[in-house]
Formats: C-alpha cells, structure tokens, sequence
C-alpha cells in the first residue's frame, strides 16, 4: 500500500516538473523583456512568473528526490535475499558411459585422473621439469 502511494506521488511529481519546465520560458526571452518587448503580454508581469515557476520546479524537484530514496528504501525492505541467479536451470550431469545424441562428448566417459599435460621448456612462469638421471651402470 505504502509503496503503490509513493509511486503515484512519484508519477505526479515527475509529470509536474515536466509541465513546469516546458511553461517557463528560457533567459533568451528576459532579455527582450528587460527593454519592453512582450512584457504587457505575461499574465504576472516582467518578473513575476519567472520566480513564481522557479519556486515551483524547485519544490517539486525535492520532493521527487525524497521520494525516490523512499521508494528505494520501501522495495528493498521486500526484496527476496535470493540471487536472480537461483532461477535458472541447472542441467544435469552426463552420466559416466553414456551415449546420449547431441550431448557434448557424448560416449567419452567422464573421468577425473586426466593426464597432466608436460611443461613446455623455456614457457613464462612454468618451471622446466627434467626427467631424473638415469642410473649409470658401471662396468668393473
């Protein structure tokens, strides 16, 4: 309930600055105004509606501020701690053996003693692994 009245007020002030926005008029038309030009025709006179919708852009702008930090504390305060994460399909494993069409590595079996592949000599960050000595044979 509480978070479907901050959305209207949301909604409402969001739609307010826009309209306040669009009926104030921009600096290029004060300065025509500052000589006489068009100053008879505003409703408020010269100045008067230029602070008139300043002010009220300006407390409708604090108020949508306020408003989306409380909208943000409300839905965080139900949001489910689960990860989006946790939604999603796990597939299950192959079975050892099987030959299943159109599994990946289908009939390879599935075994964890796979060779270690050897070093290459002279590879970065890679020690050289020699074989061991051979044993000489001495001839008495």
């Amino acid at each position: 309930m509480l978070q479907t009245a901050l959305t209207v007020v949301q909604v409402f002030s969001a739609i307010a600055i826009v309209a306040l926005v669009l009926i104030q008029r921009g600096k290029g038309a004060d300065a025509g105004a500052g000589f006489g030009a068009g100053a008879s025709g505003t409703m408020f006179g010269a100045r008067g509606a230029t602070t008139g919708l300043s002010r009220a852009t300006a407390v409708f702008a604090a108020i949508f501020m306020l408003n989306s930090l409380l909208l943000t504390y409300a839905f965080k305060q139900n949001l489910q701690q689960d990860s989006i994460l946790d939604a999603v399909p796990v597939p299950a494993a192959p079975v050892p053996g099987s030959t299943g069409a159109g599994e990946i590595g289908a009939g390879a079996p599935l075994t964890m003693d796979a060779p270690v592949p050897a070093p290459i000599e002279g590879q970065q960050g890679v020690p050289v692994v020699s074989p061991p000595p051979a044993e000489s044979q001495s001839q008495p």
